[in-house]
C-alpha cells in the first residue's frame, strides 16, 4: 500500500503505534518531526480477546490520539506498530503463540497486514524493542549518519535493539535485537558475586542463562527474588506474594534495602557482562539502557550505571569512553520510535 495522490501535497502526520499486552499508547508526528502529543496516550488493549477486538481497540485508540492532537484522522498517512515478539519482520506473530498474545487466533496472525487492512493506510511494523531502540538511538544522534547505538529495555522481559549505522538491524526473519537470549557467562557473575552461586536461571525461551533469565522483571520473580529469600528469610518481601513482592524490588533498592539492592547488582552485572559482548561485536557508539526497571531516580539510574560498568571486563583503552546512556521518555519510546521508522520508510521525502 504506498501514499495517495491526494497527500502527497498536504501535511503528512504519521501515527505511532505501541501495542502491549494490556494497553496501546499512540502518538502523532508532524512532516517537520515534532510530536504532537507529550505523553502516554493510552487505550485498553484487550489483547486477550483476539485479533478482531484487539484491532478494534487500536483504531479506538488512533481517534483519542487524533483528537487530542486537534487533528483528523484523513491526515494521518502512515502508522508505524509495534509489539512484542516473536514475529516475523513483516509482522506475522508467531504460530507458536505469544506471552502477550495468548489467544488462539493470535497464531500466526498478519498484525500488519490485519491493521492495515482495517484502516486503509500503509503501516511499518517493528517489534517493540527495535521502535523503542530507534527513539533513544534518535533522541542522542538526530539524523546524524554512521551512528552505531544498542538498546536493552529491562521490562517483564528484556527487549532491546541494535542500530548500525542509522539502520535497525532486524534481521533475515525479523529476530534480530533479541537481546534478551544471548547467553550470558554465569560463572563470571559468581566470581564478581559469589552469593550468587547456586542461583537457578532457567529463562522462559526454554535455555538456562540467558540476559532476560538474569536481567528482567522476570528474573526477579523467578530465580533471583527466591534465591535471595534464602539469606533474608526476615524481609517483609518473603511474605507476599512473588509477582506483588517482585515488582516492589526496584522501589526498594532505590532507597538503599541491601537485599533488594543485592539484586539490581545482580542484573547490571550481567548487562555489563553483555554489553561487552556488544562492544566487541559492533564497537557501538553509545550504549542505552531503558525500560520500567531504570524509570527511577536520578542518583539510583547513576547507581546502577556505575554497578553495569563494573560488570564489564577489562578493555581497550578506546574503548572506555564508549557512553552509557539512559533511555529518555521511556514511557513513550516504543510509539515514538515506531513513529519515526514509518516515516522513513513510507514516506516520501519532502
Amino acid at each position: 500500500m504506498t501514499i495517495s495522490d491526494s497527500q502527497k501535497n498536504t501535511e503528512l502526520l504519521v501515527a505511532g503505534v505501541d501495542l502491549g499486552g494490556t494497553a496501546v499508547n499512540t502518538t502523532l508526528l508532524d512532516s517537520a518531526g515534532t510530536f504532537l502529543i507529550s505523553n502516554l496516550c493510552e487505550h485498553p488493549a484487550r489483547s486477550l480477546e483476539g485479533p478482531a477486538i484487539c484491532l478494534q481497540q487500536i483504531v479506538d485508540g488512533l481517534q483519542k490520539a487524533v483528537a487530542e492532537a486537534g487533528r483528523t484522522h484523513e491526515e494521518i498517512a502512515a502508522i508505524g506498530l509495534d509489539t512484542p515478539g516473536p514475529a516475523t519482520a513483516d509482522g506475522v506473530l508467531s504460530s507458536r503463540g505469544s506471552t502477550n498474545f495468548v489467544h488462539s487466533d493470535w497464531a500466526g496472525f498478519d498484525i500488519r497486514g490485519g491493521l492495515e487492512k482495517k484502516l486503509g493506510v500503509p503501516v511499518h511494523y517493528l517489534n517493540d524493542g527495535n521502535a523503542a531502540a530507534v527513539w533513544g538511538h534518535t533522541t542522542i544522534f538526530g539524523n546524524q549518519p554512521n551512528k552505531t547505538s544498542v538498546s536493552a529495555i529491562i521490562g517483564t522481559g528484556l527487549g532491546g535493539g541494535i542500530i548500525h549505522k542509522g539502520t535497525v538491524v532486524a534481521g533475515s526473519r525479523g529476530f534480530g535485537g533479541e537481546l534478551g537470549h544471548v547467553l550470558i557467562p554465569t560463572e563470571s557473575i559468581t566470581a564478581m558475586l559469589p552469593e550468587l552461586a547456586g542461583v537457578k536461571a532457567p529463562c522462559n525461551c526454554g535455555r538456562d542463562g540467558c540476559l532476560e533469565s538474569l536481567c528482567s522483571l522476570t528474573a526477579i520473580r523467578k530465580n533471583l527474588l527466591p534465591h535471595y529469600l534464602q539469606r533474608y528469610s526476615d524481609h517483609p518481601l518473603a511474605s507476599l506474594d512473588p509477582a506483588k513482592a517482585a515488582v516492589q524490588v526496584r522501589g526498594l533498592a532505590a532507597s538503599g534495602d541491601d537485599m533488594c539492592q543485592e539484586i539490581f547488582r545482580v542484573q547490571a552485572r550481567a548487562l555489563g557482562l553483555f554489553f561487552d559482548q556488544m562492544i566487541n561485536v559492533f564497537d557501538p557508539d553509545t550504549l542505552i539502557i531503558g525500560g520500567g526497571a531504570i524509570e527511577t531516580e536520578e542518583a539510583f539510574q547513576k547507581w546502577f550505571i556505575n554497578e553495569v560498568r563494573q560488570g564489564m571486563p577489562s578493555q581497550r583503552e578506546e574503548q572506555l569512553s564508549i557512553a552509557i546512556e539512559i533511555m529518555p521518555n521511556g514511557d513513550t519510546a516504543g510509539a515514538r520510535g515506531a513513529a519515526i521508522e514509518a516515516q522513513r520508510a513510507l514516506l516520501p521525502k519532502q
